[in-house]
């Protein structure tokens, strides 16, 4: 039996919330690198933010239900505020010999608002 990674896949697709899981094509990327050091993984896109954690459903719903609470659908810049309070839209992950150092469950997630979320970033590695 053959497996395939699959690059890029919608953790969720929601009413104002979009998520990718690109984890696995991160995750070819360092290893392809080799060493240690710090992998910086950052949107393209706008409006995106790019963060780690576990692929849950409940989260996501409960991510947007939370979110419409803070900042209403109808609020004017909604986008521009949802990223001031989401905090830096780059996330920083470790690696070690060529693996990204994540728990088990943990996945490195592309985050958009609005029904946007284009699956472009930049993942820079310093090490």
């Amino acid at each position: 039996m053959t497996s395939v990674e699959i690059p890029i896949s919608i953790a969720a697709a929601l009413p104002t919330l979009t998520v990718l899981d690109i984890t696995n094509d991160v995750r070819q990327g360092v290893s392809a690198a080799g060493g240690s050091g710090i992998a910086y993984v950052s949107p393209n896109g706008d409006p995106s933010v790019v963060r780690v954690q576990e692929r849950e459903t409940g989260l996501f719903s409960d991510l947007e239900c939370l979110l419409e609470r803070l900042v209403p659908l109808e609020a004017d810049e909604r986008t521009r505020l949802l990223s001031f309070l989401l905090g830096p839209r780059t996330e920083q992950i470790p690696y070690a010999d060529g693996s990204l150092c994540l728990g088990q469950w943990q996945r490195i997630l592309l985050l958009g608002f609005e029904d946007r979320c284009a699956d472009e970033w930049t993942l820079t590695l310093v090490g």
